[in-house]
This record gives C-alpha cells, structure tokens and sequence, in this order.
C-alpha cells in the first residue's frame, strides 16, 4: 500500500468521522471470517472422496473454546451498525437513508445468490452427493442470517434512536435482557421457534442501542470502566453456572450461545466493548496516521463483499484439495494437531477471497 495512495486516503476522510467506530467494524468483519475458516471444517469422505461432510475442531478439542471470546465479533459489528445508522438518520431524511442503506446491504447478497443458485443446480444435475450440497448450502448461506436481524434493527433505528436520546443507552436494554434470560431459562424444555426467531433481534438490540448511545453522546466512558468488568465477570459466572464455554455452536453440545444469543453472548459482547470504548480516544490518535487508516478504509469499502464470499473461498479451496486427496486441515477430520494445519491454510484462503473480492467488489 503506497504512501502517497494512504495519503489521499486521509486527506479526503470527512473530519467529523470517527476513525474508531470504523476500525471496530474492519475488526468485527476480520473477526468473523477468521472464526468461520477456523471452525468450518469440511471434511472428505475417505472411501467418497466427493462426499463432503461439515465438522468442528471444537467437538475434540474444548480447550479452543477461550479462542472463540475474540473472534465471535458480531456485539462489536451490531454496536458500530447502530452508531452508524444514528449517525445517518441524524443528517438525512429517514426513508431515502434506509432505502440507500438496503440497497447497499442487498447488492452483494443478491450477486451471490446469483452465482450460488445455479451451482446447487448443477450439483444436483451432476448427482454431487447429498452430503455435499448440504455442507455447501450451509457455509454459504447460514453466515447470512445476521443481515436479516441487521435489516430488522436498521429499518428499527428511526424509533430506536429517539428512545436512546431521551432514556439514555442503558434503560432501553433492560427489556430486551430480561427476554434473553427467560430464553435461556426455557432452553432446557425446548424453545418455541417462534420465541427463539423473536429472541434474535431482542438480544443484538443490546450493542445496536449502546452503538446509537456512542453516536448521541450518551455513552461515556465511564461506560468502558462498568461494561469491560461485567462482562468478564458476568461471563466467568455464567460459565461456572453450566453454559457452554464457547462463544460459537459446537456440535453435540447442549444448546449454542448463537442460536438465538444467549446471556453469554450479551456478557462477551458487553466486554469487547468496553475494552473499544476505553481504547477509543487511543485509537483515534494511532488512526489519524494514514499509514494507519488507509487499510481501515479498504477493508470498510469491501465489508460486505468479504462477507458474503469468505465461506466461498473457502470451499473452491477444499475443492481444489480434493485433487491431491486428504491435506490436513483442509479435508481431513479435526483432531490432535489439526487446528495448527488450519493456519497454514488461512492465507490460501485470503488469497482467494481477495481475487472474489476484486470480481465482486463493483456490486458494493
């Protein structure tokens, strides 16, 4: 990245933006894709070698799950959503800004259902094994349910903001707390579907509001001082009080603290952010440097393109695997050692993400 093109970059940045906000939404999205390609396993089948199954390393090793509290991103990509969208209804008129923020939201997924439809077709037509389409569908689509919940909350903000100006950014959150709790007390008795698809929005509302409080003034810093401590604590207990320690579904563990976002999910999400709130005024010194903001940038203009492409990377490279048979940490099954296979893997997967990127990037 030239000096001179980082340069222009910070030049042309509007002076009332905050470069802090943006670089917590770059870490959100970096955050995300890094935890579907450690955690997405698929796996081929030795005497099948089409037949592809998914699989998580979490399963056989329980001791990764404290890796899981920094790359599940998704309270930091709701807070800096809600501070956004504030922000935008704040200077626009309602209406045309909610049309202009789906329209940005909707072209990328629209592109990619364009390229995947007809692909699960020719699976089919080809008699690819059901196994197959099935971990294809879920890699691709299952990453997208968060912008149907970031679709509720946008069309939302023009009730929500008001509320957060007049009641501050704590009052509002307590309803939808005092949902998520009675969800997970029901858990164990089953959830109705529809009371777990409504506890969905209720819970990411939580990071959504504080986002909309950051935007209007009304969370401070001391909010960083209580959030940061109640979050690792109340997520120390909630552990101790039989949650499941990983952030993200494990297969064969009891329920997920994802599906819908459990008390856990709230506790880590209320602790990324106050450690972002408290580190705030330092990074907007560290991104004034344009050497600095320039890949914050970057990685802001294509969020959604990296979004909706990453789990394809991903599979065209396993894909291409099966060609030389089983590579570890690509096809094979998750056990001892095959996190550490992984990584070797992750820039094969970035390399390919960034030609879809570069194909892809126009719809953005």
């Amino acid at each position: 990245m030239s000096t001179g093109w980082s340069t222009r970059i910070a030049a042309a940045t509007p002076v009332h933006r905050d470069r802090a906000v943006d670089a917590l939404r770059a870490f959100a999205i970096v955050g995300v894709v890094l935890g579907h390609w450690l955690v997405s396993a698929v796996v081929s089948d030795p005497f099948q070698p089409a037949a592809l199954h998914g699989a998580s390393p979490l399963s056989d090793e329980p001791g990764l799950a404290p890796a899981t509290w920094f790359l599940e991103t998704l309270g930091p990509f709701f807070f800096a959503g809600g501070f956004a969208a504030a922000r935008g209804t704040a200077h626009r008129e309602p209406l045309p800004w909610l049309a202009s923020r789906l329209s940005r939201l909707l072209r990328p997924v629209l592109v990619l259902a364009a390229v995947w439809v007809p692909a699960m077709l020719l699976l089919g037509a080809v008699d690819a094994p059901g196994s197959t389409r099935h971990v294809v569908l879920s890699l691709v689509s299952h990453p997208l349910w968060f912008l149907l919940v970031y679709l509720v909350l946008t069309a939302l903000t023009p009730v929500l903001r008001p509320v957060v100006v007049r009641c501050g950014p704590w009052l509002p959150v307590l309803p939808a707390l005092a949902l998520i709790a009675a969800t997970d007390a029901a858990r164990p008795y089953g959830l109705p579907t529809w009371f777990g698809l409504l506890a969905v929005p209720v819970g990411w509302a939580v990071p959504y509001l504080w986002g909309i409080g950051l935007a209007e003034g009304r969370l401070t810093r001391t909010a960083g001082v209580l959030l940061l401590p109640l979050g690792v604590a109340g997520g120390a207990v909630l552990v101790l009080l039989g949650y499941p320690a990983s952030a993200v579904g494990v297969p064969g563990e009891k329920w997920s603290n994802l599906d819908p976002p459990s008390l856990l999910a709230l506790a880590l999400a209320a602790a990324q952010l106050g450690a972002f709130v408290l580190l705030r005024p330092w990074l907007a010194r560290v991104l004034r440097r344009p050497a600095a903001w320039a890949p914050v940038v970057a990685l802001n203009l294509v969020a959604m393109t990296l979004f909706c492409w990453h789990q394809t990377a991903l599979l065209l490279v396993a894909f291409a695997g099966l060609l030389v048979g089983r590579p570890a940490g690509l096809l094979d099954p998750p056990g001892a050692g095959w996190p550490w296979h992984r990584l070797v893997w992750l820039p094969v997967f970035a390399l390919t993400l960034a030609g879809l990127t570069r194909l892809f990037r126009r719809f953005e």
